[in-house]
């Protein structure tokens, strides 16, 4: 009777799983042919997803098939459940629904077993009366089977207490190794990362939801009919439970409460040293927070993170990629919405970062404020304090205490590694050379810094500026940017009251939009659509917006955000058609920040610009579009700046996250035009300048 009862629960399970599994994917199925059929009724789709990789929506019709499991007993993903939880090596799993592979999978244990019995049912129709007959037979001898199994399980029972008595006091010695759990082996250990090498999106995790929740259910039922079939069996178990329960607590207080975290050795490992093996829940997710310590390290680069401090309590991350006795150094600044992930995504051929130390170059890669995770001295700083703050601070904050850090950094590590670099400190010469390359509003901001820098008579310590797509000059620009201004600036006395700045809250809504960017690659159309509605919002800019949502910046524990005083300043230099400072909204308050009662125009005060500047502009940029950044190129000439200007075939965001080579090579050769000078030749220069000091000395004296 229980080989009956087990293969049919064997085939309903099977049955639910196939109709669901299937189910499953014909809805993904619709809604991305849906999607495609929006994406071809949308103007301008062939434009937006111009050369963006993968991403081919020609339908490719197949004809009906049958579920897998009709073939050989199982469904595709008893195979995959059966993998991710038992076999370690999880990394070489093909997580695709079976589509394009004709093959067969080999069942997982529970499905095999229920294959083979409910072919031997099937395979010998006699085979039910033998069952009938059997199970009457079971239920007329169950209770001389009880009055034997009674004294058989006392007996068992005592023999158990008298063979753990003798080994009671080795249990308070403390052996001299290091206590392993059962499942220590090097396989179980690289379960957890081998399972998360490939990020599963929310159809995926839908998928083996709805698998586990089957498999749970079936396998409560299976034990509920095994222990109603099974009496004698149910009793001893609940038996064992109640008289070991005792014993067991006994136990595991005396062998767990005084141990402390275990640590772990793999064996075959090429360190020897015992070390931790913490598992993060982030890999349960599967999701990808790989940070940019990450990605440069798995490259093979070196890699050091700076804290930073600003005077005004923030606590910013400046990551470097090491070259400690280079004279030439490189800082790259980020835009809106993005972190020093963006100079490293397109690995070692495409990244900036990694092109720059490649010739040479000591790249630090600068991190404005404005992540959710709201690093400050203050711990118990709130929301609202926290996000106060405009593109003022990332210009007179963030860029000078970042590279004032750099200065120390450099300066005092060349003095470990090079004689005679007092004497070029004393001359107020830079031992050093440090070049900015800055993005969007990273641009603003490094101008930002210049000026005000010159202003207040304080060294800025740059030798060149290389802009990509600007920020600045926002006047020409689309009807949506337009209206969210008007908005901004109508109804900002009240909503900066509610809303403080602009992120996703939890963790579980960022690790659903994490997932949902994996779901947009994985179906082309439904990722082509949300790719072109994206584009429309930005005015029609082709750049890869879906692809930048799912690089690792964007994750469940920490993504940038933009405050509500940063979108209000950008609101303010649109409305206004100028290159400004923030407007605190009255005479007073502006007397009180800068002495007077409107904020500094930084593009009338471009004759401070003391270092030269080259200009980069996208035609395909909707965002900042060339003219924009052309206005800032003809106000510099104007001002006398030593200034160039270059324009590419590129989309705002392809600046950064997409692999151009012509575009590195025009970075790097912008660099290369700043030479550090020799040092005999700056002691000859050095010396040179203390005898016109002195000479000056000697006339006044006379």
């Amino acid at each position: 009777m229980q080989r009956i009862v087990d293969s049919a629960l064997a085939v309903t399970k099977e049955s639910v799983k196939t109709l669901t599994y299937e189910s499953l994917n014909n809805i993904a199925r619709c809604i991305n042919g849906v999607s495609a059929l929006l994406l071809t009724l949308l103007p301008g789709n062939a434009n937006i997803l111009e050369g963006l990789h993968g991403w081919e929506l020609r339908p490719t019709f197949r004809g009906p098939r049958l579920p897998r499991w009709m073939h050989n007993g199982v469904s595709s993903f008893n195979h995959f459940v059966h993998e991710l939880s038992v076999d370690s090596d999880t990394s070489s799993l093909d997580y695709s629904s079976g589509e394009d592979s004709d093959g067969v999978l080999p069942a997982s244990p529970s499905s095999q077993s229920s294959r083979l019995s409910w072919a031997s049912a099937s395979a010998n129709p006699e085979s039910h009366w033998t069952e009938w007959i059997t199970f009457i037979l079971w239920w007329l001898i169950f209770p001389v089977r009880i009055l034997v199994w009674i004294p058989q399980y006392f007996m068992r029972l005592f023999y158990k207490r008298s063979t753990r008595a003798p080994s009671s006091p080795r249990r308070n010695q403390r052996s001299s190794m290091p206590r392993v759990s059962k499942t220590n082996s090097s396989k179980d250990h690289d379960v957890p990362n081998r399972a998360t090498d490939r990020r599963r999106g929310v159809i995926e995790d839908l998928h083996l939801a709805i698998e586990i929740c089957i498999e749970a259910i079936f396998d409560f039922f299976h034990r509920a009919t095994h222990i109603i079939l099974s009496p004698s069996e149910a009793f001893a178990i609940m038996s064992s439970w109640f008289s070991s329960r005792g014993q067991s607590r006994k136990e595991s207080h005396d062998d767990v409460s005084d141990d402390e975290p275990v640590q772990t050795a793999t064996l075959g490992d090429t360190d020897p040293s015992i070390t931790e093996r913490p598992t993060r829940l982030y890999n349960s997710m599967n999701t990808d927070t790989r940070t940019c310590q990450d990605v440069i390290t798995e490259l093979g680069y070196p890699y050091e993170a700076i804290r930073v401090v600003t005077s005004d309590g923030y606590v910013l991350l400046l990551e470097r990629i090491p070259r400690r006795d280079a004279r030439k150094a490189v800082y790259l600044q980020h835009g809106i919405l993005d972190s020093s992930m963006g100079w490293v995504s397109n690995g070692v051929v495409g990244s900036p970062a990694f092109a720059a130390y490649d010739q040479g170059y000591d790249v630090f890669l600068g991190n404005f404020r404005g992540l959710v995770s709201r690093d400050h001295v203050n711990k118990n700083i709130s929301s609202k304090e926290y996000w106060r703050y405009s593109i003022n601070e990332h210009g007179t904050e963030d860029i000078p205490a970042m590279i004032e850090k750099i200065h120390e950094i450099k300066t005092s590590e060349l003095k470990l590694s090079q004689p005679n670099i007092d004497e070029e400190i004393n001359q107020e010469e830079e031992p050093y050379k440090l070049c900015a390359v800055c993005h969007s509003l990273g641009g603003a901001g490094i101008l930002m810094y210049v000026i005000t820098r010159k202003i207040k008579e304080k060294p800025h310590r740059l030798s060149r500026l290389i802009l990509l797509s600007p920020a600045g000059f926002h006047e020409d620009s689309n009807l949506g940017f337009t209206i969210v201004e008007y908005i901004f600036l109508f109804v900002s006395p009240v909503l900066a009251r509610i809303v403080p700045a602009f992120y996703i809250p939890t963790r579980f809504f960022r690790m659903l939009l994490n997932k949902l960017a994996r779901d947009f690659h994985n179906y082309p159309a439904l990722g082509g659509l949300v790719q072109t509605l994206m584009s429309y919002v930005v005015g029609g800019d082709s750049s890869n917006w879906v692809g930048v949502l799912g690089t690792p910046h964007y994750n469940m524990n920490d993504m940038p955000a933009v405050s509500f005083g940063v979108a209000k300043h950008l609101a303010q230099i649109k409305h206004t058609g100028r290159f400004r400072m923030f407007d605190y909204g009255s005479r007073t308050a502006n007397m009180e920040v800068y002495g007077s009662p409107e904020p500094l125009d930084l593009g009338e005060s471009y004759e401070f610009i003391d270092v030269p500047v080259d200009l980069v502009a996208g035609k395909k940029d909707k965002v900042i579009r060339p003219s924009m950044v052309r206005k800032h190129y003809k106000v510099m000439r104007d001002e006398g700046v030593d200034v160039s200007f270059n324009e590419f075939e590129y989309a705002h965001l392809d600046f950064t996250f997409s692999h151009r080579e012509e575009l590195l090579t025009y970075v790097m050769s912008r660099l290369l035009l700043v030479e550090v000078t020799p040092p005999s030749q700056q002691r000859q220069s050095s010396q040179k300048g203390m005898k016109l000091k002195k000479k000056k000395k000697e006339g006044i004296s006379s």
